[in-house]
């Protein structure tokens, strides 16, 4: 008795199991129709003495631009930045252009180019 107990016990977690694997892979199926594909952005920003900027400044460039990030959504999203001499190369993610320019306006960020970056290589590429 107490086998076909737990057999029956086990047959009822596989179910369940298999039914909520089967819905969340409907849901996946559903949000990515639904939600578009973000592109990948390469942002020229010119900012003179961008390379003198502190921790502290960098810091609160980052904070700045993830508080505007949040209240804009899951359409946009920044990867990294590189830091130089005089300019901020920013890669992002995000369904358009208008998002981007957007951001920039809310957070104060000049933008002196967007590029729409198609692919990426490396060393690995090569392998």
């Amino acid at each position: 008795m107490k086998q076909i107990f737990l057999t029956s016990l086990l047959l009822m977690a596989l179910t369940i199991f298999s039914v909520n694997n089967v819905a969340a892979q409907n849901s996946n199926s559903i949000n990515e129709k639904i939600q578009p594909e973000l592109k990948t952005y390469l942002i020229e920003r010119d900012i003179p003495g961008a390379g003198q900027l502190t921790a502290t400044d960098l810091k609160g460039i980052s904070q700045k631009s993830c508080t505007v990030l949040k209240e804009m959504g899951s359409r946009i999203s920044w990867v990294q930045s590189f830091v130089t001499g005089n300019k901020i190369f920013c890669v992002y993610r995000a369904e358009n252009e208008t998002l981007l320019r957007e951001h920039a306006k809310k957070g104060g960020f000049p933008i002196t180019s967007i590029t729409e970056i198609n692919n990426t290589i490396s060393p690995k590429t090569a392998e």
